[in-house]
């Protein structure tokens, strides 16, 4: 595949952070809406998926479906913006400011909420014949996973509330490589091979990923998970957006910046100079 080194797609990254904070509120909208409704029916085929091959990695390996989709399309996601985003703030991008940054950041959260929450009620509605039913398989078990990783944590206390934040610290380590992945490639091919293998990585190890959550546990309380809002938004959300922040701007944006734009001096120089003073 045609791959850019990384000194060039890391002035990407930085040039697309910018792009986003200047972006007009409708276009951060729709974009953010529709990458959330995007990434929501991918969760629910990896999920039919594994429910009916009874072997989970066949499902992880099949979601990145939708990431790419999403991606290519040029929509956004919380995850992908945590990490964009601050890049052009510390590169003093002119008129890029922290107030900028968080309207991005809440624009695409409310965009990515909205789109997943639709897609939320739509599926409810297939997996219920509109409500007139108990859930179907996949519907029971979406609702199950809404439980397990709501209450089931709560049950740890403040070792389940770490253990999620973790989780979402992981999670976007690997999402946000897969962004950095639509960057390194000119072809559509490269693109979609770059992001594959870090999306299925997270989404085999069960990390926690703030907007495909915003789709499994709203649609769990409508399927009659024995959960509450509060404890989707305290036992799961609120610590998966903090870790997923953290993961993906600590361990992909800030250290690619660091060694890729904002380099160290280099040692031969620092020798050369050293070896100058030495008088002969």
């Amino acid at each position: 595949m045609a791959y850019l080194a990384p000194s060039e797609f890391v002035v990407k990254m930085v040039d697309a952070g910018e792009s986003k904070i200047f972006m007009s509120t409708r276009d951060t909208l729709i974009r953010a809406y529709m990458a959330g409704a995007i990434l929501a029916l991918a969760a629910v085929f990896a999920v039919t998926v594994t429910q009916q091959t009874g072997i989970p990695i066949v499902g992880a390996a099949l979601f990145p479906v939708g990431f790419c989709m999403l991606y290519l399309l040029g929509f956004d996601l919380l995850t992908g913006v945590f990490v964009l985003a601050p890049l052009a703030l510390i590169d003093k991008r002119p008129g890029v400011t922290i107030g900028g940054v968080l309207r991005n950041w809440g624009l695409v959260f409310l965009g990515n909420f909205l789109g997943a929450l639709t897609v939320a009620v739509m599926m409810a509605i297939v997996f219920t014949y509109g409500f007139s039913t108990p859930p179907d398989k996949v519907g029971a078990f979406i609702s199950g996973v809404g439980e397990r990783r709501t209450v089931g944590y709560a049950e740890h206390g403040a070792a389940g509330w770490l253990t999620i934040f973790i989780r979402g610290v992981l999670c976007n380590w690997m999402v946000s490589t897969g962004v950095v992945g639509a960057m390194i490639s000119t072809t559509v091919s490269g693109k979609v091979i770059a992001m594959w293998m870090p999306i299925m990585l997270f989404f085999a190890m069960t990390f926690e990923h703030s907007v495909v959550n915003m789709f499994l546990f709203p649609a769990g309380l409508m399927l009659g998970g024995h959960f509450s809002v509060w404890d989707y938004f305290f036992w799961n959300e609120i610590p998966t957006v903090l870790g997923n922040l953290l993961g993906g701007l600590a361990f992909t944006g800030l250290t690619l910046y660091s060694t890729h734009v904002r380099t160290g001096p280099k040692r031969v120089v620092a020798e050369q100079r050293s070896l100058r003073r030495v008088p002969a």
